[in-house]
């Protein structure tokens, strides 16, 4: 006996330090396996982030160069002074257009029209935001969409204007856009109102008096000044009055509202007392007048997109230097056969009721109208103007007009001299563009036809000239377009291919298996080659980048695409291993692989297509509702109600997919959405209790019954989802009367929003009680911030997120009734005991590509997120009127989120449920993004619409983003979600002890 127990003693040990050496090195590896995925997350982050600039290298480069000469006129300047109104935000049908009662909302500019001037339909281009619109007016370029990311209130890089060309400018108007053409300018006389004044919860017109004021108090102040006085006589004056009014009020108001369509006529009247006071001040009748808006207004009282409604503004010029007008026979518009900017040909006539079809109309892009500005004082064009001059507007004989158009041509063509210069002294292959190689012959020929005075062949050669120069622009626009795409494209397959060999080896079985098989040598090791191998290709490439003087971010994508290539090429190894066990397995099997991918690249085919139709998803839930409660019902009986729930779940969340993308205001609508979430909380609460017993339910209900005796904190989370229903009506009702934001309603509804969120911490940490809790928790924040159905879309997303929760529940049920006891050995033996997680299966690819979908119905479920102007800026109202963008953007951005937190919440407990790893269920969500994000890069457009383009690099920059901010949603989330137990893996572990 003690020889026996010496000898069970001795194997007793042995086995101890056996499983001690195991134990240490399955902590060594979790340790190595941690390092390299964080480090793998801060490539992603990187990658991600440099790749979607690389977009704005390929087809949105800054349209700026310098180093040109002014091309000055050669003729006298019509107008000694020039007057620019820019109304922000009005639209031209609202201009246009008469009033219920049959009264024209302009009078003073509509006898402008008839009488004296011109008129027509300026175009703006996407983004239809108030400084692209400025600088498209005032500089005559469209401002490159990477602007937008270097600060809105400075430029961002130096660019001329017809302000810098002036003797000297006076304006007045808002701080957000009078500082930025006036503050760095030395011979400019300017003034703007405090930030405060931007009240959307009052009446802005009263801004537009004090620009009027200003220019008023101006000139009544050269009586008493002598300096003033000499300068206001002088020539190459420009008067900017930026009036603020239709803008704010549009917002806060709409446009269809009393209040924003009074202020157009307030706006009229103020362009009469201008033209009343410079024409009684300098009565020699040298003064020209330019009356237009930066962007239009939509609907719902928002702009950005290339809506109509955002890109057709009204212009009115007349003055000095402009035509008269001219009556036209024909009720339609001529169509010149003009290109606009937004890429159509406006051949449409103009609407009767605008009572202008016998004059004649001339539409203009926004970017001409620097042009227009610079001829008529006679000034060179700006720098990096694109604009044509429109012949329609400006009063000039013959000779005049053409050498208008050639110095309007010269000064486009000196940009295109100047890149073509750029790019040829720094290119090793300089390929030119060949129409105007021989640009100095055109030049003679027009000089040529001048002097022989045959206007018309001058001004179709200079016309022609204008054409290829701006064509020219564009060539050295896209030059390095060819080489950037493929580099690209390289990189994101790499990185794919990358992520896939790191999931693979890490998270599935698959390494074990092969090493029986293959009885190699760790195949996860790189030869040493390899990085030398990389090091010299990436050198090869910098020394010729370096040569072409490319951008720094040329650099760093060969860098990375050359870097993924090399770590996967130090992966051979393992690739061939892999690939001879994969047809060394059975048909089954690789049937089952190629159905997967098929069905993977079909759903995001269907979620990549959904950005531009968003019924698609109304068609996905209402086949996957019959689906999905089909395949329960044969697997369990009826009665227990999951079929009929995940059924009814689904095809209620498919209806919101088919409302419109504009929110209308519909408060009791969102105080309904407060009763039924508390319903919604409360069926969930009385599950949770009644559990017990219930075989496809216990595993995700509290299994310590005593706690639900006292359901304090529940009530608490009810109480403030119905009190923030209750400060929605307090609150919106109050602001109607064009009142302020109550400051006790303020309180009420920030300390509301901030304490519900605080809650869920201290929830129960099973499954189902935890995620009631969130979706209560976060319930007060979203209804504060809903105007309409949104609020509804909550609830039902929460039953869509619970419904999976029990389609997971229910499978794993099954499975487990299924398996043998050989079989739950097995799975033991493929478990990281860490975490008690299993490896990944084929069959798991569902989890990801049901939370992507999940996600980007939060994406489109309540409209489209991917234009700018669905951001309804009116949600904040109930928590900020005073106009502050940061804060407002913040809280449009954090409303946004709240349904992406409860998927990712709903999801980390599936993950948990199911015994999945997290870490590498994210690594395939990335992978599956990038499908869709290699996609939306090829879909990224140059030509077409600019709403087209504007909506492509959106998607684009949204899906390549996931990479980041799911990432952080995941870290934010882990807070609610990281103690979450599930009854079984609880009953299991105490089984194993």
């Amino acid at each position: 006996m003690g020889a026996a127990g010496r000898i069970l003693g001795i194997r007793g040990d042995l086995h101890a330090r056996v499983g001690s050496a195991m134990d240490g090195r399955r902590g060594t590896e979790k340790k190595l396996l941690k390092r390299r995925e964080a480090w793998l997350v801060v490539l992603g982050v990187v990658l991600h982030a440099v790749y979607m600039l690389s977009i704005f290298d390929i087809y949105f480069k800054t349209p700026i160069v310098h180093g040109m000469d002014p091309v000055v006129p050669r003729f006298p300047a019509p107008a000694k002074r020039l007057v620019l109104l820019v109304a922000d935000g009005l639209r031209a049908d609202k201009f246009f257009e008469p009033d219920l009662e049959g009264n024209f909302r302009a009078p003073f500019l509509r006898s402008i029209i008839k009488g004296q001037g011109r008129w027509g339909v300026s175009h703006a281009r996407p983004p239809t935001e108030s400084r692209p619109g400025h600088v498209s007016i005032i500089a005559g370029f469209y401002e490159d969409p990477s602007a937008v990311t270097k600060g809105w209130k400075a430029n961002p890089v130096e660019f001329d204007s017809v302000f810098n060309r002036s003797r000297h400018t006076f304006a007045f108007g808002s701080p957000d856009i009078v500082p930025i053409f006036c503050r760095a300018l030395n011979h400019s006389t300017w003034n703007s109102y405090p930030h405060e004044y931007e009240d959307f919860a009052t009446d802005a017109s009263f801004l537009d008096e004090w620009s009027f004021d200003q220019f008023q108090s101006l000139m009544n102040m050269s009586s008493s000044d002598d300096n003033l006085r000499e300068l206001l006589q002088k020539d190459n004056l420009v008067i900017f009055l930026h009036l603020l009014g239709c803008d704010s009020n549009g917002h806060a108001h709409r446009p269809f509202s009393s209040i924003y369509l009074n202020n157009v006529k307030v706006v009229d009247r103020i362009a009469r007392r201008v033209y009343d006071l410079v024409e009684g001040f300098f009565k020699d009748n040298r003064t020209a007048y330019i009356f237009t808006a930066d962007h239009g207004m939509s609907d719902k009282g928002s702009h950005g997109d290339g809506h109509p409604t955002n890109t057709d503004t009204p212009l009115v010029a007349w003055g000095a230097g402009v035509k008269h007008p001219k009556p036209i026979i024909s009720s339609d518009h001529l169509d010149h056969g003009l290109r606009f900017i937004d890429e159509h040909s406006h051949d449409m006539p103009t609407p009767p009721e605008w009572g202008l079809s016998t004059i004649e109309r001339v539409d203009v892009n926004q970017a001409d109208i620097a042009a227009l500005m610079s001829t008529l004082l006679g000034l060179p064009c700006p720098m990096n103007s694109v604009g044509n001059l429109p012949l329609g507007y400006v009063n000039l004989d013959k000779a005049e007009e053409v050498e208008a158009v050639l110095a309007n041509a010269k000064q486009i063509l000196s940009q295109f001299l100047r890149k073509s210069y750029v790019k040829q002294s720094n290119s090793l292959l300089f390929r030119p563009f060949k129409p105007l190689v021989h640009h100095t012959s055109i030049l003679e020929q027009i000089e040529e036809q001048i002097h022989v005075k045959d206007y018309e062949a001058a001004l179709r050669l200079s016309e022609r000239l204008r054409s290829l120069a701006l064509e020219g622009l564009h060539y050295f626009q896209t030059y390095d377009w060819l080489m950037l795409m493929t580099v690209i494209t390289l990189g994101y397959v790499g990185w794919m291919v990358y992520i896939i060999l790191h999931v693979l080896q890490s998270y599935t079985s698959l390494p074990g298996a092969i090493f029986i098989k293959e009885q190699a040598v760790h195949l996860g090791s790189s030869t040493g080659k390899m990085p030398f191998l990389g090091v010299l290709v990436m050198g090869i490439f910098s020394i010729a980048l370096f040569i072409e003087q490319s951008p720094p971010l040329y650099h760093a994508y060969f860098a990375m695409t050359v870097f993924l290539w090399t770590q996967i090429l130090g992966e051979h190894q393992f690739i061939k291993a892999l690939l001879r066990y994969i047809s060394r397995k059975k048909f089954n099997f690789i049937l089952k692989l190629l159905a997967i991918i098929a069905v993977s690249v079909v759903l995001l085919e269907l979620l990549v297509n959904s950005y531009t139709e968003r019924k698609l998803y109304t068609w996905c839930f209402l086949i996957v509702g019959i689906a999905a409660s089909l395949y329960l019902f044969y697997l369990i009986p009826w009665e227990s109600g999951i079929p009929f729930f995940v059924w009814l779940a689904c095809w209620l969340l498919s209806v919101f997919t088919l409302m419109p993308a504009e929110i209308p205001d519909n408060n009791q609508l969102v105080i309904a959405s407060g009763v039924m979430i508390m319903l919604i909380g409360a069926a969930a609460r009385w599950l949770n209790k009644s559990a017990e017993g219930n075989k496809y339910w216990s595993s995700i209900c509290s299994c310590n019954m005593n706690k639900l005796n006292i359901p304090f904190l529940f009530l608490v989370q009810v109480l403030l989802v119905g009190l923030s229903s209750a400060m929605v009506w307090l609150s919106t009702s109050h602001r109607m009367q064009k009142q302020e934001l109550h400051p006790i309603h303020q309180f009420l509804n920030w300390c509301t929003a901030g304490f519900s969120m605080i809650l869920p911490l201290f929830s129960e940490n099973d499954v189902l009680p935890r995620l009631t809790s969130v979706f209560l928790g976060f319930a007060p924040s979203f209804l504060l911030l809903s105007i309409g159905y949104e609020a509804v879309f909550y609830g039902a997303l929460g039953l869509v997120l619970m419904a999976w929760i029990l389609f997971e529940n229910t499978l794993l049920y099954v499975n487990k009734m299924g398996k043998s006891s050989v079989a739950d050995n097995s799975a033991k033996k493929h478990t990281i005991l860490e975490n008690d997680d299993r490896y990944l299966e084929l069959s798991d690819a569902r989890i990801p590509l049901i939370f992507l979908v999940l996600f980007n119905v939060a994406f489109f479920g309540t409209g489209n997120f991917a234009s700018i102007a669905s951001f309804e800026i009116s949600s904040v109202y109930r928590f900020i009127t005073i106009f502050s963008p940061f804060l407002m953007t913040a809280l449009l951005i954090f409303k946004l989120f709240i349904p992406f937190m409860l998927v990712i919440c709903t999801f980390s407990a599936v993950a948990k449920l199911i015994q999945l790893p997290r870490s590498g269920c994210y690594f395939l969500v990335i992978l599956f993004s990038d499908v869709m994000a290699i996609h939306f890069f090829f879909l990224v457009k140059n030509k077409g619409s600019w709403m087209e383009i504007g909506n492509s690099i959106s998607h684009f920059g949204i899906v390549s983003a996931q990479v980041v901010f799911v990432l952080l949603l995941f870290a934010l989330t882990d807070i609610y979600t990281k103690d979450i137990q599930v009854r079984s893996n609880r009953s299991s572990a105490r089984k194993l002890v």
